[in-house]
């Protein structure tokens, strides 16, 4: 693991509680910037765009998807360059970071895998009911879009309200990613870490603090109670990941 220096965890909540989240310009430079995007992306969760191909996809269960079982790995594989993305902003600092975040319970990762391959997936912060994407990946064709089907049921079955994208892309959008100014997402932020559905954006967040902690948590592991309900052979094959296919299926049809 990198011995970098971590921005202290909690200096990093309360930077997400006031919507703002650190960047590096690359992923050798050695320093940190604060962000605070005048356009926020976010997925509602209600509006998953659940396509028939991934549909068919998911119920293939041609990815196995597991949880928070491999995340540095995933947070790596993210900061990796690839042909169509020669650089990436996670540097040392950010996986230092977000590393520590997770020895905490404050951050999570779904994984894809073909066979014993990592093959592709996400990884966010949690804060109260509210869940910040940070960066996913794939390295097969469509692994990010089953990781992100799987993290929208998790998220729908655990009570989260928000699911936070930070910058909108064509990627995001045809899965039903939508952009709204910085004073809104600000305004369903501090609802859902007040306890409220974050439903209403109104006329923005001009001069109003963020709430202070506790937070009402989501709950990050109902997901996999939901899949023992309905699927009983997925604990009795002693499974460890996410439900299988067509449960999130269902999950994501009925909700959207």
């Amino acid at each position: 693991m990198t011995t970098a220096q971590a921005i202290d965890p909690a200096l990093l909540l309360s930077a997400y509680a006031q919507g703002i989240f650190p960047m590096a310009d690359g992923a050798d430079d050695p320093s940190v910037h604060w962000v605070e995007p005048r356009l926020r992306a976010i997925l509602p969760l209600d509006g998953f765009h659940l396509s028939r191909s991934l549909k068919k996809l998911i119920l293939s269960d041609r990815f196995r998807v597991t949880t928070d079982t491999a995340f540095a790995d995933i947070v790596a594989l993210c900061a990796a360059p690839a042909d169509d993305r020669p650089t990436t902003w996670i540097n040392p600092v950010i996986r230092a970071s977000y590393d520590q975040l997770f020895r905490i319970g404050h951050a999570h990762s779904v994984e894809c895998w073909h066979g014993d391959a990592l093959v592709g997936g996400l990884y966010g912060v949690t804060l109260g009911r509210a869940f910040f994407g940070e960066s996913m990946v794939s390295r097969a064709r469509d692994a990010s879009k089953v990781a992100l089907a799987h993290l929208v049921a998790r998220l729908i079955a655990g009570g989260w309200k928000l699911l936070d994208c930070q910058f909108i892309t064509p990627h995001l959008a045809s899965l039903g990613a939508i952009e709204i100014r910085q004073a809104d997402y600000l305004a369903r932020l501090y609802s859902v870490l007040a306890g409220g559905d974050g439903a209403a954006a109104g006329a923005g967040a001009a001069g109003v603090s963020p709430p202070s902690p506790p937070f009402v948590a989501g709950d990050w592991g109902a997901l996999d109670a939901f899949g023992a309900a309905a699927a009983p052979d997925f604990v009795a094959a002693g499974a460890t990941g996410s439900p299988p296919g067509y449960v999130i299926a269902q999950l994501l049809t009925n909700t959207s």
